[in-house]
């Protein structure tokens, strides 16, 4: 894959006047947003404002809002030291449907809060879901126009390999703890594309419906789901298996799902309904329904399992459930049709 890549590094005066003037800023905080400083930010892509936003999620409330300088980007993930943003540009459109193609990857200095690399793929290929390998520390990026999954060194921005997914809109993808297996979203075919990440080739293409969105994993790798978008009704595949084995009936059509960490529920988000639904994963059936404002769409555990953040795109909202309750306990203002939500410790 021919690409090209600029990298930008902020002078060292520069990162000691961002030191300075972080300690400044965070020392206007009260008690409580400094304790949330120390467990970390959740980050959001505001789409229609072409920003990344940063939310304090002790005050609830988004503090700053960070120009991608690019079209537009659907997700973002965080490194695992929380210091850098990635956001791939996807572009104007909504996957399958007509637009620009996206040809870039930007990073993002959440401390001075600017672009500080960008990777060029070289031509549009939409690039979309940023997933980070959980023992090699590489970044895996759907790039849905070559049908592949690239791979990119996130120091140097350089893409180090391809993964084919042997299907057409690999949207979203999902990667196993030990980081062997990935699994892909395929919108516009219905499928799932199972891949082995070290050989780096597809191992099976997994029939679901007329048309899928969104998938992840439970949080044993047993079962990855994704969302039946012709029936309200999500797909539970064995993993064992690589087959759809359990249907789990929903209220609506649904979208992005996450596991709670303790493994016993999946939530979900259902636009149509307006709606969250829990899964009890030892049942497999939807436990408790919550209302939320218009359009959710991306589901975001807190890594100390007592929230669940869930994007609503044509609210401009945040939505934070607490898991204990289930139960809306703030609605945090976010930027226009947010989106992907992504936790920076």
């Amino acid at each position: 894959m021919s690409h090209t890549t600029s990298v930008r590094f902020a002078p060292l005066a520069v990162v000691g006047l961002v030191a300075i003037c972080s300690a400044g800023f965070l020392a206007a905080f009260s008690d409580s947003s400094s304790a949330a400083v120390s467990h970390g930010w959740l980050l959001i892509a505001n789409k229609g404002d072409q920003s990344l936003g940063i939310v304090d999620p002790a005050g609830n409330r988004q503090i700053a809002e960070i120009p991608e300088g690019g079209v537009t980007g659907h997700e973002v993930i965080a490194s695992p030291d929380g210091k850098t943003g990635y956001v791939p540009i996807y572009g104007n459109s909504g996957v399958g449907k007509p637009g620009t193609d996206g040809t870039k990857l930007v990073a993002i200095d959440l401390a001075a809060r600017k672009v500080v690399g960008t990777l060029d793929f070289g031509h549009g290929v939409r690039p979309h879901c940023p997933v980070f390998g959980p023992k090699n520390g590489l970044l895996y990026v759907t790039t849905e126009l070559d049908r592949t999954v690239s791979i990119i060194d996130p120091h140097t921005l350089k893409i180090v390999g391809t993964v084919p997914t042997g299907q057409a809109e690999s949207h979203m993808l999902a990667i196993t703890r030990d980081g062997k297996r990935g699994y892909t979203a395929n919108v516009g075919p219905g499928t799932v594309s199972v891949l082995d990440l070290e050989a780096r080739k597809t191992l099976k293409i997994i029939p679901v419906s007329g048309e899928t969105q969104r998938i992840s994993l439970s949080v044993d790798d047993r079962w990855a789901f994704t969302a039946d978008q012709t029936k309200p009704r999500l797909a539970a595949i064995d993993t064992a298996t690589d087959q759809v084995a359990k249907w789990v009936d929903l209220p609506a059509p649904g979208y992005g799902t996450a596991p709670t960490l303790d493994g016993k529920w999946l939530v979900v988000a259902v636009p149509g309904a307006r709606q969250v639904a829990v899964v009890d994963l030892a049942t497999m059936k939807v436990a408790h329904t919550i209302d939320v404002p218009a359009a959710p769409q991306e589901v975001l555990v807190r890594p100390d399992n007592q929230v669940a953040y869930v994007s609503c795109d044509a609210s401009a909202k945040i939505a934070a459930i607490d898991i204990s309750t289930w139960k809306v306990t703030a609605l945090i203002d976010a930027g226009k049709t947010a989106d992907g939500l992504a936790w920076a410790r």
